[in-house]
């Protein structure tokens, strides 16, 4: 990947977000295993033949164990350009420093340069301690906010203040590049505008009757919405959330974790895939969930989720700390192949639980598939 950003320069910005999503996701499944890079840089990143990613050079690489010393600290092993904070200080180290050397590689995908070049190992890692990272808006304008966003919040000097997982930041990338694909789509979609002639264009008529006949069937179609079919209230308003779908929360299994690495199929707009729980023989805990994250603190109004195990019982719950705890924001129901939770969040949480607390009957596994939010 190395000679490819020497060669090319900049990247396309969907071409260095494709192949930052495939690193992403290999560094994730490394994390889902107990272990942490801890040297991630375009030299350790190969190209294929079909110029797909594969991580590799493990050979810094610790457990995330703690007895197996990843709380050792005073050793300061990796390459200085790509380097976290906490790394570059002999600080203990963890996924989130992958995170950010991740975050350095895509700035340099995008930029054509490191954020922080020098001369010496040293100067260079005493920038990624002390400095803030320059914006990538001041080196290239065509790049889409959404991206320059993931990208700061990757770089952040604080691991707490980055995304809290390895997924949590491929998830985000994923948005990113449908974005991009939407954006894209709607570019296309939009013809000309002709050249003025000075006269009134009677050609607009039609499209303005036309806007105004769909603005009153939207009336009475926003009328309809205000009730779900089973005669129950439903919220039809409120803009889009995006949300990133995080980890499991276990807080009373044997292990504190259930199937974390299938919880970013929750937000990834296919609606074949699923995280699952375990399989139960007896369903005999106070309940199970995922985290799925707005990205910064918001009161999300609704959230939808589809399903297809429906049967079982869940709500939501809300906070502001990844570990928990967590709080009701929503009625406890019974899940249908859809059903929208109205909430009922009084300040803005960041994180957002469905917690399942009773399997369907004759059921031993629970589905949660695609999930999306409205926000006030």
């Amino acid at each position: 990947l190395k000679e490819l950003v020497v060669r090319k320069g900049r990247l396309g910005v969907r071409r260095a977000l494709e192949l930052a999503i495939e690193i992403a996701r290999a560094l994730a499944f490394a994390h889902e295993h107990g272990l942490v890079h801890r040297d991630v840089k375009p030299q350790n990143v190969l190209l294929n033949g079909d110029g797909d990613a594969k991580v590799t050079d493990f050979g810094i690489a610790r457990t995330l164990d703690v007895e197996s010393g990843m709380t050792q600290t005073g050793t300061v092993l990796g390459s200085s350009s790509y380097i976290a904070p906490e790394q570059a200080s002999g600080s203990p180290v963890d996924a989130k420093s992958d995170v950010y050397s991740l975050g350095v590689v895509l700035y340099e995908l995008l930029a054509g340069e490191v954020p922080f070049p020098g001369e010496s190992f040293v100067a260079v890692a005493l920038k990624h301690v002390h400095e803030p990272a320059p914006s990538l808006r001041d080196v290239r304008g065509d790049v889409p906010p959404r991206v320059v966003a993931a990208i700061d919040r990757a770089l952040a000097k604080d691991p707490d203040e980055r995304f809290p997982t390895m997924g949590a930041f491929a998830g985000e990338l994923e948005a990113c590049l449908r974005e991009l694909d939407t954006d894209t789509d709607a570019t296309l979609l939009v013809p000309p505008r002709p050249p003025s002639t000075g006269r009134p264009d009677r050609s607009v008529w039609p499209v303005i009757i036309t806007l105004v006949s769909l603005i009153a069937i939207g009336a009475i179609v926003a009328g309809l919405l205000k009730f779900r079919g089973d005669g129950t209230p439903a919220q039809a308003n409120g803009r889009p959330i995006p949300l990133s779908g995080v980890t499991s929360y276990d807080p009373y299994g044997d292990n504190k974790t259930e199937h974390s690495d299938q919880v970013h199929l929750t937000t990834d707009h296919n609606p074949s895939t699923f995280w699952s729980t375990e399989q139960y023989r007896s369903f005999d805990k106070p309940g199970v969930g995922i985290v799925l994250d707005a990205g910064s603190p918001l009161v999300i109004s609704s959230l939808r989720l589809r399903t297809d195990t429906p049967g079982y019982a869940a709500e939501i719950r809300a906070g502001n700390n990844l570990a928990g705890p967590f709080s009701p924001v929503s009625s406890s129901g019974t899940v249908a192949a859809v059903t929208t939770f109205e909430l009922h969040v009084t300040e803005p949480m960041e994180y957002y639980v469905v917690w399942i607390t009773k399997l369907a009957a004759g059921s031993d596994v629970a589905h949660v598939g695609e999930v999306t939010a409205l926000g006030l």
